[in-house]
């Protein structure tokens, strides 16, 4: 089996927690070779945890011909000239989310991509987790008959001032952040092209989204009802309504790697709640990472692209004309 020999474009929280220990867990499919940070310090500090190289500067990563593919979990405002440099280099790319701040910035990436039959992948991780393989299979069973409503929730209390989602240009604001996991996960459970009918979103004197909802109807009678937002109440669940019952998930998008699920049936008959083990969903999204580099499937990856950057930035714009 090829390895593919991966470099760090950035060296962010979610990186050191979550996404490099997955790297190096997948060692029969991926070698970590660098990280690379624009000061040497914060690249020293990741290198020596992580046993790599050390590299200062992006452009000194991209420059690298031991390297196959990059994971870059920097700033969505940063996306565009990285994933575009990164492509030019001839380099797969896992990109955290959101991968654009407009959709024409992400029709400008997955076209390079394609020319280049470079893997392109957004980083909604969550979609890998085992819980989500327990709904659809309560879903294929019919046991909530037919899917009425998708309802998703994603918010969080409020960040330190200076945290760089609360930049709009930066970091674009909650509707970069928390709404892109409620979009992402409509498309998922729904499995069909949807359109904004109605938003509303609220932002601050800095003009960065801090919360926010949204109407999406799909193309099978069926809609998908979304709330997101900094400085909220913690959410982070979604609920599928069927016109036999209902499936609801708690913890639908920033579940621990080590913490058990639940998924939970509601019925005429009653409530039944389904532990679904810890799950590593973070390892599962580098393993389709991996298939994906190497399958003639590359298109898939970049249609869900544009389709998640068209329903953000038609949500943008509707929540302008009120």
């Amino acid at each position: 089996m090829e390895k593919i020999r991966i470099g760090v474009m950035g060296c962010a929280a979610i990186a050191q927690r979550s996404v490099i220990p997955a790297i190096i867990e997948l060692n029969k499919l991926f070698e970590l070779v660098a990280v690379a940070s624009r000061t040497r310090e914060k690249a020293e500090q990741y290198a020596s945890l992580f046993n790599c190289e050390v590299v200062v500067g992006y452009e000194e990563l991209l420059k690298r011909q031991d390297i196959d593919a990059i994971y870059m979990p920097l700033p969505t405002g940063l996306h565009r000239e990285w994933v575009i440099k990164a492509l030019k280099a001839g380099k797969h790319i896992y990109v955290e989310k959101s991968i654009a701040r407009t959709y024409e910035d992400a029709r400008e990436m997955v076209a390079l991509a394609k020319s280049k039959g470079l893997a392109l992948m957004e980083g909604y991780m969550f979609r890998y987790h085992a819980q989500h393989k327990k709904v659809f299979e309560l879903l294929d069973s019919g046991v909530v008959g037919e899917i009425r409503q998708f309802r998703a929730s994603f918010g969080f209390p409020p960040l330190a001032l200076d945290n760089f989602r609360y930049d709009p240009e930066i970091g674009g604001g909650a509707l970069m952040d928390c709404a892109g996991y409620t979009v992402s996960a409509s498309l998922f459970i729904l499995q069909q092209r949807l359109c904004v009918k109605a938003a509303d979103i609220f932002y601050n004197e800095k003009g960065t989204s801090l919360y926010g909802s949204a109407f999406l109807q799909g193309e099978k009678k069926v809609s998908a009802s979304i709330s997101f937002g900094f400085d909220n109440f913690y959410q982070c669940n979604y609920a599928i309504w069927g016109s036999l019952g209902r499936i609801y998930l708690r913890k639908a998008f920033t579940p621990k790697v080590n913490e058990v699920t639940i998924v939970r049936l509601e019925l005429p008959s009653g409530i039944q709640e389904y532990e679904i083990p810890a799950d590593n969903h973070f390892i599962h999204a580098f393993e389709e990472f991996y298939r994906i580099i190497f399958s003639a499937e590359k298109d898939k990856c970049y249609n869900l692209i544009l389709e998640q950057s068209e329903i953000l930035n038609e949500i943008e714009r509707i929540s302008k004309l009120a």
